[in-house]
């Protein structure tokens, strides 16, 4: 028995290209998990298709891949994944003797934690689930690495909210320069990535037009951490400002700074890429809907069900993909994991005004991180879906 979480089937237009795409969450009743089917194809290929069933216009089968117990773990077709089960045991098999990376903004945090409670379902002994450094596993600026002991299998998560390094500009800039973000030098935690097997990379939220042009216009960084920002932050690159530089072109940069890296430091035969798409934020309510000027979303108790009031797709986006489309290439095993359309139905999935322990009264509501059990537990079943349709197992 199943119920339908959400369902979108929508028209859309990549590059010139019409394409038709159908997306539907189930939840089973028995609780062993979610089934998620997506369908999506041009508007002269298969329209309407059933896992396992066959194509109706090309005679063409999908294939099923099993979880090694006799159960079927997904089912594929033509490399699409059409649906498949959550499989917390067969996950921390394929990845023995492993390390699965997360690095980018605190909401890739949220996914790293989610994906460690996910995984800890199939573990009986929790005490051998542990930080290798004995780190409390609470908020901060430096990184996490939580292992798996019977797998001998390390989850990491590393803060690195632009990907590249932020620090003090070069000698002889200008006195309203305080600070600059080096487009074309990848974060200094980039050397504990390498020889990652898995790696789940975010950005964007920190590239944001509404958080980085509120102050003092689209060339620098807004007030955003008491810590760190000041109106003082510009772009460098190459060791000098530039102080006309847009943020979008930056972010372009520093995506390139990235891909260069990757494809000079990590191993195509040993490591499975993904870059997560820019996920959604819902500050939407009066008075205003920006994150500091009293947006809320504490009166969203439901998913959204008119597909009108859906933003369209960010710029950041577009950028990504780019840079991942250039790395599809040889053995490269890269992917764009797109979450950002299904996980904006969800705006009711943030902690909004009830937020951890010991937050003052006043604070801004969060609306942009989300809830554990939550929507990031969807994008770990799309990632462990993509990691099976490549057939990924550790060497």
């Amino acid at each position: 028995m199943t119920s339908s979480l959400a369902s979108v089937f929508r028209r859309i237009t990549i590059r010139g290209l019409i394409r038709w795409e159908f997306v539907m969450i189930f939840h089973t009743e028995d609780g062993l998990g979610t089934i998620f089917v997506h369908f999506s194809c041009t508007t002269k290929a298969v329209l309407s298709l059933t896992p396992g069933s066959v194509a109706a216009k090309t005679g063409e089968r999908t294939k099923a891949i099993g979880d090694g117990g006799g159960s079927q773990t997904a089912v594929i077709f033509r490399g699409e994944i059409l649906s498949w089960r959550f499989n917390a045991s067969d996950f921390l098999e394929r990845s023995r003797n492993g390390r699965i990376v997360f690095a980018g903004d605190s909401i890739g945090r949220n996914q790293w934690e989610s994906l460690l409670c996910m995984l800890a379902q199939a573990v009986s002994n929790k005490s051998t689930i542990y930080e290798v450094n004995g780190s409390p596993i609470t908020k901060h600026k430096g990184f996490l690495s939580m292992r798996f002991q019977e797998y001998n299998l390390t989850v990491e998560y590393y803060r690195a909210p632009f990907l590249v390094n932020i620090g003090r500009p070069p000698p002889n800039s200008s006195k309203q320069v305080l600070s600059a973000v080096k487009v074309d030098q990848l974060h200094w935690y980039s050397r504990h990535w390498v020889g990652a097997d898995v790696l789940i990379f975010n950005d964007g939220h920190w590239w944001n037009e509404g958080k980085t042009t509120s102050v003092y216009g689209s060339s620098s960084l807004s007030f955003m951490s008491k810590n760190i920002y000041n109106s003082g932050c510009y772009f460098e690159e190459d060791r000098k400002v530039n102080m006309t530089m847009d943020v979008m072109e930056a972010f372009r940069r520093s995506l390139q700074t990235w891909k260069s890296w990757a494809l000079g430091n990590l191993d195509p035969q040993r490591s499975h890429i993904f870059f997560r798409s820019y996920s959604p934020v819902h500050y939407r309510q009066v008075p205003n809907g920006t994150w500091n000027e009293g947006g809320n979303c504490d009166m969203n108790v439901g998913p959204e069900t008119n597909y009108e009031n859906l933003e369209a797709d960010p710029p950041n986006n577009l950028i990504i993909y780019d840079a991942v489309k250039q790395m599809d290439y040889g053995n490269w095993k890269v992917q764009f994991l797109n979450i950002t359309y299904l996980t904006e139905i969800r705006k009711d999935g943030h902690p909004s005004k009830y937020r951890e322990p010991g937050t003052p009264p006043l604070a801004p509501q969060d609306c942009s991180h989300w809830c554990l059990p939550g929507i990031p537990d969807t994008w770990n079943e799309l990632l462990y879906a993509h990691l099976l349709s490549k057939g990924f197992r550790t060497k």
